[in-house]
């Protein structure tokens, strides 16, 4: 119900959303404290995400360049917690002892140049950008910009930025999200949307989200 609840509540707020994010500039990221990066960072995030946040591994690591500084602090308290499980990141997590460090790990990396991705394959992207613009109404779907923003930049402290990253984890996540294997969602907002998506919504969205500036 919930779940429901709160669906309904995005759809019927993206108009004011949207029409909000179409004239405001995205905030610009937060920057990093220091020139030089955290031990943390390059003694532990740096074997799987870089150290300006380009992932090591494509398949397996997602871009952390310009991501919203509040959603990563988020993320790490989650593994930490069991809210999130990953086999790698659930105990990675335990090497961030304190908020601050956890923060100075966020700021850095948001504080970093959004690595450059561009979509591979074209026959998906008209259905992703309908997907992203304009959701899909008969099924229930809300517009993707509606919270991730209007070029994926992301919310402060709600939504993480989409744009520029790899669609190979984008589409993880929304499998993930829709099989409930990740349950981290507040008020299960985007299980209740992967719910709805088939195999080429997920692959159409993560194509088109991958290639926004």
């Amino acid at each position: 119900m919930m779940r429901t609840m709160a669906l309904a509540l995005v759809a019927a707020g993206f108009g004011l959303t949207a029409a909000a994010q179409e004239s405001a500039p995205p905030p610009p990221p937060p920057q990093a404290a220091s020139n030089e990066a955290p031990s943390l960072v390059t003694g532990v995030c740096v074997q799987c995400h870089g150290a300006t946040g380009a992932s090591a591994d494509p398949a397996l690591y997602p871009h952390l360049s310009g991501q919203v500084s509040d959603y990563i602090v988020k993320q790490l308290r989650d593994f930490k917690a069991g809210v999130r499980n990953d086999p790698v990141m659930t105990s990675m997590a335990y090497t961030v002892a304190t908020d601050e460090d956890a923060r100075a790990v966020a700021n850095w990396y948001a504080g970093q140049t959004v690595t450059p991705s561009a979509a591979t394959q074209p026959d998906l992207i008209e259905r992703g950008k309908k997907l992203w613009r304009a959701g899909d109404a008969a099924k229930g779907i809300p517009a993707c910009s509606g919270c991730h923003g209007a070029s994926g930049q992301g919310l402060p402290a709600q939504y993480p930025r989409l744009s520029g990253q790899l669609p190979s984890y984008l589409a993880q996540q929304l499998q993930r999200f829709r099989n409930g294997e990740r349950a981290n969602d507040p008020e299960g907002m985007m299980r209740a949307i992967a719910e709805r998506l088939t195999d080429n919504d997920v692959k159409s969205v993560s194509e088109y989200a991958s290639g926004l500036r």
